[in-house]
């Protein structure tokens, strides 16, 4: 059984969810990746509701959210989160395509700790995510408490 919380990867791109599981997979991290493919299967599976309702406790010890995703964008899952007393002090880095300044802005407002804008490059991308990962998920000290296995 794997001791080590997961890492939630919440992306509606197939083909960049596939990438980044490549990514954290090449790094060798031992934390189990959950792909969730839009944000209220996100927010369903933090808030213990519909098909997660059974899911066992513990919350992951890194959300990986992209911004623009249909139902339910990356910008209400981290108002929900960051309102969330339960759930607020969970790292949510945004890796998303998007340039703009009022999402960068209105992300940092809301709580991110981090705003990653997704390289084009093939071999960028893969440093990327696995930077992302090796910090979040191995070197971050989470707050007591807040991360259970």
């Amino acid at each position: 059984m794997n001791k080590l919380p997961r890492i939630l990867l919440v992306e509606d791109n197939p083909m960049d969810a596939e990438l980044t599981l490549r990514a954290l997979s090449t790094f060798h991290l031992a934390n189990e990746i959950l792909h969730l493919r839009d944000g209220a299967e996100a927010l369903d599976f933090l808030l213990k509701r519909g098909p997660y309702a059974d899911r066992a406790n513990g919350q992951p010890a890194l959300v990986l959210l992209d911004l623009k995703m249909p139902r339910v964008d990356g910008i209400e899952v981290l108002r929900q989160i960051k309102s969330h007393s339960e759930l607020k002090t969970i790292p949510i880095v945004v890796m998303t395509s998007s340039r703009e300044d009022r999402d960068l802005l209105t992300t940092y407002q809301l709580g991110v700790n981090a705003y990653v804008v997704k390289p084009v490059k093939f071999q960028e991308f893969l440093e990327a995510v696995q930077q992302v990962g090796a910090f979040w998920a191995v070197l971050n000290q989470p707050p007591p408490n807040s991360v259970q296995k």
